[in-house]
């Protein structure tokens, strides 16, 4: 088992760079790191586990030079989809962090802490979840099990580190032309994301909803594998630089007592519970930046309907909605 190499596709980026530290910490038993990036970061250099490695060019014989166990994509759907089915062919084990397979029906979607069950395919590829969906299910699923959840609506407050680096440039930008009275142009947004909240992630579509949205909403019935429910959203981008937080409004088919709920979420893999509001505790972004959990708060019940809950759910959306749940499906699939 330790004889296993790894590429990492998109090394050089934002999420590669956190794929890069994530590993770091676990120390899995890989054999052998080989990071790909453009031909405009090529020829870089790495600082990984005290080592220092090249960036290589990522190109159509890449997988064909190397002998590589697993992958972990991290680059845009469109590299994903040129270049990891050309890495299959090679006996590889896809990990892609893009949309470009997550909907596809012999694809798992995985969420270690909730469907790990789902790597039990011979599917090459495997699909890393959009990062406000890895919160919310890693939150759902145990009361999912315990309640059968009936209909679910999201409300969600995403950090400009979801949109990347140029997300970033355009709220620090924004605050030094608040500062400064300096002039810059968007990079990324349509509208100043410092001081403002923008109800716009991704595309409109022809229904009215973003493609965000619907990436909530169809991802959430996969990686739970229940069509039944009936799931509404609305994504919105605030001036925050980095951890996602989200409003889940739910309504279950089964009565609950809090205290129940409360127990059942502090025992679930993978969350933290900080609900104490005499002592105003409670999950917030400059709490939860930099760790691999969700962060679970503000539980609560909805009178205006049978069986409802409101919960407020925080996490780090670089780590566990991306680096961390890659390198934890390589790690179940190593256990394996």
């Amino acid at each position: 088992m330790n004889n296993k190499k790894l590429a990492i596709v998109g090394a050089t980026g934002v999420v590669g760079q956190t794929i890069l530290k994530v590993l770091e910490e676990k120390n899995l038993p890989i054999e052998e790191y080989v990071f790909f990036a453009s031909k405009r970061s090529a020829g870089t250099t790495l600082k990984f586990m005290d080592y220092i490695y090249p960036v290589k060019e990522l190109t159509e014989n890449s997988f064909n030079e190397y002998n590589f166990d697993f992958a972990i994509f991290s680059a845009g759907a469109s590299t994903a989809q040129k270049y990891a089915p050309l890495a299959t062919t090679t006996n590889c084990i896809v990990i892609d962090n893009s949309s470009a397979f997550r909907m596809e029906q012999n694809i798992p979607l995985v969420v270690p802490e909730v469907n790990s069950n789902a790597l039990n395919t011979n599917s090459k590829i495997i699909a890393n979840p959009n990062c406000s969906t890895i919160q919310a299910v890693v939150a759902l699923k145990p009361l999912h099990d315990n309640f059968k959840i009936k209909r679910i609506v999201y409300s969600t407050y995403q950090a400009v580190s979801g949109a990347g680096s140029k997300g970033i440039h355009d709220l620090e930008n924004g605050i030094q032309n608040y500062i400064n009275n300096s002039n810059y142009e968007l990079e990324k947004f349509n509208y100043p994301i410092f001081n403002n909240c923008i109800p716009h992630i991704d595309t409109f579509l022809d229904n009215g909803y973003t493609k965000e949205e619907e990436k909530m909403i169809n991802e959430t019935h996969k990686i739970l594998n229940d069509y039944s429910i009936s799931i509404t959203a609305t994504t919105v981008r605030v001036p925050v630089f980095n951890c996602h937080c989200e409003a889940i409004n739910i309504e279950f088919e089964k009565e609950f007592e809090l205290n129940n709920v409360i127990n059942l979420l502090k025992k679930s893999p993978g969350i933290t519970v900080i609900d104490d509001i005499n002592e105003n505790k409670y999950a917030i972004p400059t709490i939860v930046s930099g760790s691999n959990n969700v962060y679970v708060s503000r539980i609560r019940r909805d009178f205006s309907v049978k069986n409802g809950l409101n919960l407020w759910v925080v996490a780090d959306n670089i780590r566990k909605g991306a680096a961390t749940n890659a390198v934890q499906i390589l790690e179940a699939l190593l256990n394996k």
